[in-house]
């Protein structure tokens, strides 16, 4: 079986602290790429990533940079220009859902911090990543989504409408740099076990209730999402771009039909 080899890649994973991107991170790491683990607030959580991905025999280091904010992400990528001198694989992995609200008794402030986080954050380092990636006409961009970039979600409509643009921006930028060896596409992961969902599989009753939304019946696991995104960010994915892959066990397929409509 062919090997997933991703030595001297340069690689930026936002939001990478904890959860799909402390995975992604590491997984990165074990292929062979220097890695840049982006957190917002913990920074002994990013240190401890950095530090698993050394005593691995990996290099990594920590940068601390809110992505919803234009300067914040331009110091961010001068931090990497400085350590790693260039970048050659972008994950915009860092998000939020927000709070639980109906859209009539929404407050507006809560709905644009979802959508900078969500949106303008991935927007901006997409961005910045394209003029390093242009002039060496090579690189890679892998989006963060989710399945609510299909599925809609009641009382998360700013998180929802997030992800659905970003899919849009995502295949809009791939068809734009498709000709300069740039890549562009998405991961939507489903419900994956992580400490944001805690309250969700951690109640017996919520994760019953979960585990029937997914065709597989059970949660996924961080490095199920880190194993698919490390294929996807390297050569062997070389002729994927301007789409969404999803890793969800099965949600998309509605499962509640599976015993007829």
């Amino acid at each position: 079986m062919i090997g997933i080899d991703l030595s001297g890649r340069r690689a930026l994973v936002t939001g990478a602290s904890s959860g799909l991107g402390r995975s992604i991170a590491c997984h990165l790491a074990r292929c062979g790429a220097r890695v840049a683990i982006n957190y917002l607030k913990d920074g002994k959580a990013a240190d401890a990533v950095v530090s698993e991905i050394r005593q691995s025999g990996g290099e990594a280091f920590a940068v601390q940079a809110n992505v919803s904010e234009k300067t914040e992400v331009d110091r961010l990528f001068s931090a990497v220009d400085t350590t790693l001198g260039g970048l050659d694989i972008l994950v915009n992995n860092a998000g939020m859902d927000g709070l639980r609200e109906n859209c009539a008794q929404s407050e507006p402030d809560h709905w644009e911090s979802v959508l900078k986080v969500d949106l303008f954050g991935p927007y901006y380092c997409t961005r910045q990543a394209l003029l390093r990636m242009q002039p060496q006409k090579k690189g890679v961009i892998l989006q963060v989504t989710s399945v609510h970039e299909f599925i809609p979600w009641a009382g998360y409509s700013a998180y929802t409408s997030a992800k659905a643009a970003l899919s849009m921006f995502t295949k809009s930028v791939a068809q734009e740099v498709a000709q300069e060896g740039i890549r562009v596409l998405a991961i939507a992961p489903g419900a994956i076990q992580t400490p944001i969902n805690q309250s969700v599989w951690g109640n017996p009753d919520t994760l019953r209730d979960l585990d029937l939304k997914i065709a597989m019946n059970r949660l996924g696991q961080p490095e199920e999402i880190g194993r698919v995104a490390a294929f996807l960010v390297s050569d062997l994915a070389s002729y994927i771009t301007g789409t969404t892959v999803a890793v969800d066990g099965g949600m998309l397929i509605y499962p509640d039909f599976s015993h007829g409509g």
